[in-house]
C-alpha cells in the first residue's frame, strides 16, 4: 500500500509539472459530461453526494478514476495550493504513468 501511495504522488507530481489538469469537483464534473477527461482522482473526504456523480459520470463516459486516501488538503498540499483539492482532472497525462493508476471506466 505505501509503495502504491509514493508512486501516486510521485505521478502526480510528474503530472502537474508535464501534463494539463484541472482542480476543483465543479470543473471536473463539467469536463466529464463534455468527454474532455482521460482520468480522475478524488480525494477521499469529497462529500459523498459528489462522490457518487463524479464516479457515476466517469464509469458512464468510460474514464477511470482514482481515490486518493489522503483528504482534500493533502490533495491541495501535493498540488502546491494553499486550499482543498478534492477533485483532479487529468486533460493531458504528461510524462506522468499516472492513467496506469486509474480503476473503473
Amino acid at each position: 500500500m505505501l509503495s502504491q501511495q509514493l508512486s501516486f504522488e510521485g505521478e502526480l507530481k510528474v503530472l502537474l509539472k508535464t501534463g494539463k489538469v484541472v482542480l476543483g469537483s465543479r470543473s471536473c464534473i463539467k469536463m466529464l459530461k463534455t468527454g474532455k477527461l482521460k482520468m480522475i482522482i478524488i480525494a477521499s473526504t469529497l462529500r459523498e453526494d459528489i462522490k457518487d456523480d463524479i464516479i457515476y459520470l466517469a464509469k458512464v463516459s468510460g474514464i477511470p478514476f482514482y481515490e486518493y486516501a489522503g483528504s482534500g488538503w493533502d490533495l491541495g498540499t501535493l498540488t502546491g495550493r494553499p486550499f482543498m483539492v478534492s477533485a483532479i482532472g487529468v486533460e493531458e497525462e504528461g510524462s506522468s504513468k499516472i492513467l496506469e493508476l486509474g480503476r473503473g471506466g
